[in-house]
């Protein structure tokens, strides 16, 4: 299997190399409502995820099946616009595998993007907040099987998944392009249904700031590989109970819609610093 895995790994980053992306610096992921971003690379080459051998395709609403590879704040990056989830029946494998391609072509850097719900009560829909750390609550780990020794160690270190000097970074370009960033623990949670009140409740206790449905396995795959990982989170409703609203996906991709000149400045800040 571990050989089989890594073959699929080769001939995907084949394929891209092929269509011209060759020699990039980092690779950002957008989250629900955010891959507008990636209408700002500067000499794009776009290919769908359906051409690309072994690559899964997004069923949800706000996320594209493109790959974009271009040029964005002097820095080459390659932008997927949308990710796969858990809840859409793909496996952990599936969900992580452009990661892995990723490392292939040379990546050393991975820059997360999600929505998420806020649990910490001085959020409110429309904050920007930088991950420091995650929960897994969703509990399977895409790690778990045979490993393979070649791109990663068996029993890889967590204590710092979320690179310091980027957090440092983020927190400098927050400030340049004046956005009032908070800082936070994202919990990762299955789906597709939402908390209830008493898991918010619960998961506030436990020390989550925002939830959502996404980034926990990329992030763990990414550190097993030895790329440096930075993370944001737009926060674009309050969880469960908080509001005494009801909760929808329309929702989250209208407020990503709302803040998206905030989100793209300050990523883009932070692609100019690092």
């Amino acid at each position: 299997m571990v050989l089989v895995y890594r073959q699929k790994i080769k001939e995907a980053a084949q394929f891209l190399e092929s269509k011209g992306i060759a020699n990039p610096e980092c690779a950002l992921i957008l989250g629900s409502g955010l891959g507008e971003l990636a209408q700002e690379v500067e000499q794009a080459i776009e290919v769908s995820y359906s051409d690309i051998p072994h690559f899964p395709v997004s069923t949800v609403e706000g996320h594209s099946n493109e790959l974009v590879f271009g040029t964005l704040s002097g820095k080459k990056v390659i932008v997927m616009k949308g990710r796969f989830h858990y809840y859409e029946g793909y496996s952990l494998d599936s969900i992580t595998f452009p990661i892995r391609v990723f490392k292939e072509l040379g990546i050393q850097s991975v820059f997360l993007t999600n929505a998420a719900g806020g649990v910490n009560e001085s959020f409110k829909p429309g904050t920007l907040m930088m991950i420091t750390d995650h929960i897994n609550y969703a509990g399977p780990n895409p790690l778990i099987g045979e490993n393979d020794d070649e791109i990663g160690p068996r029993f890889p270190d967590m204590t710092q998944v979320y690179h310091k000097a980027y957090q440092e970074t983020i927190k400098k370009a927050a400030k340049e392009v004046g956005i009032d960033l908070k800082e936070g623990v994202y919990t990762w949670y299955s789906g597709p249904s939402y908390e209830t009140p008493a898991e918010i409740r619960m998961f506030r206790v436990l020390g989550t700031d925002a939830i959502g449905m996404s980034t926990v396995p990329e992030a763990i795959v990414a550190n097993h590989a030895g790329m440096k990982v930075m993370g944001i989170s737009c926060i674009t409703n309050l969880a469960a109970g908080m509001s005494g609203e009801t909760l929808s996906h329309a929702e989250v991709v209208e407020v990503t819609q709302r803040v998206k000149h905030s989100f793209k400045c300050l990523v883009k800040k932070t692609l100019e610093l690092v």
